[in-house]
């Protein structure tokens, strides 16, 4: 048996097969081979693996945004059954004796550069078409996908870490857990892991290696402790103690269907975060009472292009119907940092925490910025949404906000559209710049969510993606607490209501406190709401 100690970041108890997430490098570097019809054949089981794909994202796609969104799998599935793309590849590699790898990358610039140059706009945009299909047959020819699913009924993935635009890869229907040797407890596969209420174990320290792909592990989430290949009494042992949490958790029912409030009736407007419209089950079942924060920029992350107005639509659409008029508060694009996204073309950025991210992308291309707030906009008229702007710094930042969202109801109002007039805008408080400033900022928006995550390390100056820093980062500095404390006042001055929705609003360990300060909104992982709610309920404020 072996036993690894790390951080806990979902307290349950996870049993089933491990499996490791293996990130595969494409190398599309030319070199010469021997046999060219064994490398036609590599090439054609790459392609056919590359159709299953598409056909099994085309089928999602269909029950997540409909049949209209989706046919860009199929247009790519047409692309790769191309006569004219095939045979370049195929001719390359029999009459050039190269590797299949670099006949695909070649083929691909060839055919993206004569799409760029033509007339037409729908032809040039299949340029990045043809490139996508490529790199998705590229990545199967080196070493196919990074976790073979059909394998496994249910599993514990182990990895080091997961980048957001790797979590999109993966069937949450089957994840039990997670286990990583590196990353934190405020990093993507940690608020995923809270999102879907599954035990997960961060930063172990210890990197698996294939001997132990498949093999029986425990995730203890209440202690932090991993243990693979276990012996039949610690097997034993953590069977009863998951029966035992098991059980706990359904004590938590009593609380379903009641009011969010203290003893002395001090109520509190309980919220979930999500990421995208398939973490709706999860909001439903944890019974919140609206959503606090949708994460939208995991409609850009799992896209190979820029999401079109009617995607992004679909999904603010199906949300905000699925919340039958609670409110729904979608935060515009946050990508940057830790989310990069190859087609938005940023440059590289040696501290990218504080540079081109979020709002700043929108402001510098509102072409971008305005495509979205038509689709929210639109979205609004089939339920209670929200808008709120992230990484705010300035007052200036917000007007320039308001100028371009007035644009566009201009535009629709022009057009007869419907969308909410009265809908709710309000902006992430996230900087130390935003706190200090929220009495002016008060001014100009109907509410306040503050993001604990990046504002305690935006004031710490600690990255909170920065393991080795641990001992330093302290999420209950008494300067963060005094930001929330002056944010919550300033708003409450100017009479807007404040929220919290970062990490911070489900630490048991504030719930009092905050409720103290006065705070109106917590929103947080829909695995934290019935135990938070039963938290609150068991407070007397005076």
């Amino acid at each position: 048996m072996l036993t690894l100690q790390g951080k806990s970041v979902f307290a349950d108890i996870a049993i089933g097969p491990l499996a490791l997430f293996h990130r595969n490098t494409i190398s599309t570097a030319r070199h010469s081979i021997d046999d060219a019809e064994t490398e036609v054949q590599r090439f054609q089981k790459a392609r056919a693996e590359a159709m299953t794909q598409l056909q099994k994202m085309y089928h999602k796609a269909v029950e997540k945004v409909g049949e209209e969104q989706a046919a860009v799998f199929e247009v790519h599935q047409m692309m790769l059954e191309d006569d004219d793309y095939i045979e370049s590849i195929e001719d390359k590699i029999r009459s050039e004796k190269i590797n299949a790898e670099a006949a695909v990358e070649c083929t691909a610039q060839q055919f993206a550069k004569m799409f760029q140059t033509m007339d037409d706009a729908y032809m040039k945009a299949r340029s990045a078409d043809v490139l996508d299909i490529s790199r998705r047959v590229e990545q199967q020819l080196c070493g196919g996908p990074s976790i073979d699913f059909s394998k496994y009924n249910h599993v514990i993935i182990a990895a080091d870490d997961l980048a957001p635009s790797e979590t999109l890869q993966l069937d949450t229907d089957k994840i039990l857990g997670f286990v990583t040797s590196a990353g934190s407890t405020n990093s993507h596969t940690a608020i995923l892991a809270r999102t879907l209420g599954i035990a997960a174990v961060v930063n172990t320290g210890t990197q698996m290696h294939t001997d132990v792909d498949g093999m029986i592990a425990i995730i203890d989430g209440t202690t932090g402790t991993v243990y693979i290949d276990p012996d039949e009494a610690t097997l034993q042992e953590m069977q009863q103690k998951q029966q035992l949490m098991k059980q706990q958790r359904e004590q938590l029912d009593a609380v379903r269907g009641t009011v969010t409030e203290t003893l002395d009736g001090k109520k509190i407007h309980l919220y979930a975060n999500i990421g995208n419209p398939d973490n709706l089950p999860q909001v439903i079942a944890n019974d919140a009472e609206g959503i606090g924060l949708f994460r939208s920029e995991f409609l850009y992350l799992e896209n190979s292009t820029y999401p079109t107005e009617e995607q992004q639509f679909e999904a603010y659409k199906k949300t905000a119907e699925a919340l039958q008029g609670k409110t729904v508060i979608i935060r515009t694009l946050d990508i940057g940092a830790d989310k990069k996204v190859d087609y938005f073309g940023l440059d590289d950025e040696e501290n990218p925490a504080m540079g081109m991210r979020a709002i700043r992308i929108c402001l510098t291309c509102p072409a971008i910025f305005k495509t979205q707030l038509r689709a929210l906009l639109r979205a609004s008229a089939y339920g209670k949404i929200a808008i709120m702007f992230p990484m705010i710094i300035s007052v200036k930042e917000v007007r320039q906000c308001k100028a371009i969202l007035q644009e566009v109801q201009q535009e629709l109002d022009a057009k007869n559209i419907a969308y909410d007039h009265d809908m709710e805008i309000g902006i992430m408080i996230e900087t130390p710049a935003a706190a200090i400033m929220s009495d002016e900022l008060a001014k100009e928006v109907d509410f306040f969510s503050i993001g604990s995550n990046d504002l305690t390390q935006y004031t710490l100056a600690i990255d909170r993606q920065q393991t080795k820093l641990d001992a330093f980062f302290d999420a209950h500095h008494p300067a963060i607490l005094r930001l929330i404390q002056q944010t919550i006042e300033n708003g409450h001055k100017e009479g807007i209501w404040v929220g919290i929705c970062g990490e911070l609003g489900a630490d048991a360990a504030l719930t009092e406190t905050f409720l103290k300060m006065g705070i109106d909104e917590l929103s947080v992982s829909p695995s934290s709401l019935l135990p938070l709610r039963q938290k609150i309920r068991s407070i007397r404020l005076q």
